[in-house]
């Protein structure tokens, strides 16, 4: 007997209705970010993608992944006030000049302009968009309709992600629908040419499983891997190494976390399945000076995390600055411009 499809293989249990899991938002004691239960994903075994291998597109010349290949590349959260075109130009125009992408993120409670759309203003401002593409409120149609239009408008590559569940009380008047999960949008995407990354989460349980987690979507159509925070490097070193182990061989990006103020450390670590290192956040954070003391936070963990095996880059990541998008956005640039002159 034939298998049956993928979409009759969702996980029982699953409220996302994930057939490739676990997602990223698994809690530190096993707990669903959704479910009042344990993960449905915590025990072997591991979902195996045994579908067709998309074709491998070539890296968009002078993107990001072709820059990977020559040095360390900086990829640099997009964030701007929603629904404004102005807020687009402003906070580009900063990033821009100093990072090698820019990762326009999906937001559960806080929605913006079409990702298509929302990209083409990115392009027409500078930048260089990796768009995420989340399946939280999006059907399959829905989804291919996005990635035949970023495929036409140009972006350098699709980050194909899950999608974080909206918290109690945020839209409750809104279904979420889930159709597919980030490594079925993988294929998704890389059969329609796009250059694919995907996330991960190395401290998120099961910790064991999320190594062959990379492998699956590589196998899938991914081409790049931008991982969530990690306490500290050689957390991260024991997860890339094995990840290789398990067949992976794609690049990896690790996030860097950027604060400068008590709200954007905080944001950072509420969100379940990442981990910064909490001593270094209160000495940043007592500091006669935070905003400074980020700064070199951030410069100092980048250093450290693209000595890791595997790292070809670094994910600026977080708030940055309770005080704005535009001051955000410079904090970011001046942590992105001195990773760049460390690496140059």
């Amino acid at each position: 007997m034939s298998a049956p499809p993928t979409e009759l293989l969702v996980r029982a249990g699953c409220p996302k209705r994930m057939v490739f899991g676990p997602c990223g938002g698994v809690r530190d004691d096993g707990s669903c970010e959704v479910a009042a239960h344990p993960c449905v994903f915590l025990e072997p075994p591991l979902p195996r993608w045994t579908g067709p291998a998309p074709p491998v597109p070539a890296p968009a010349a002078g993107g990001l992944i072709e820059r990977a290949r020559r040095r360390p590349v900086v990829l640099t959260d997009l964030s701007v006030r929603p629904f404004d075109r102005a807020s687009v130009r402003a906070v580009v125009g900063v990033l821009a000049p100093v990072s090698d992408g820019l990762l326009v993120g999906e937001h559960a409670g806080r929605p913006d302009l079409p990702p298509t759309l929302l990209a083409a203003e990115v392009l027409a401002a500078g930048g260089r968009p990796w768009t995420t593409l989340a399946c939280r409120d999006r059907s399959r149609v829905v989804l291919e309709q996005e990635v035949a239009g970023l495929a036409a408008v140009g972006v350098d590559g699709v980050l194909c992600v899950t999608g974080d569940a909206r918290g109690p009380g945020v839209r409750p008047d809104t279904t979420q629908v889930f159709d597919l999960d980030g490594t079925r949008l993988a294929a998704l995407a890389a059969a329609a040419g796009l250059s694919v990354a995907v996330p991960e989460s190395p401290d998120s349980p099961p910790v064991g499983l999320r190594p062959a987690r990379i492998a699956e979507k590589q196998r899938a159509g991914a081409r790049l891997c931008v991982l969530n925070h990690v306490r500290d490097p050689a957390r991260l070193t024991a997860f890339t190494t094995a990840a290789r182990t398990a067949g992976a061989t794609l690049p990896f990006v690790a996030a860097v976390a950027v604060y400068t103020d008590e709200l954007s450390a905080r944001v950072l670590q509420r969100f379940p399945g990442l981990h910064l290192d909490a001593g270094v956040v209160e000495r940043v954070l007592a500091s006669p000076d935070p905003a400074a003391a980020g700064i070199a936070a951030a410069v100092a963990e980048a250093r450290a995390l693209l000595a890791v095996p595997g790292v070809v880059g670094v994910n600026l990541s977080g708030p940055a600055s309770a005080r704005g998008e535009e001051t955000a956005a410079a904090v970011k640039a001046e942590v992105a411009r001195r990773i760049r002159e460390e690496a140059a």
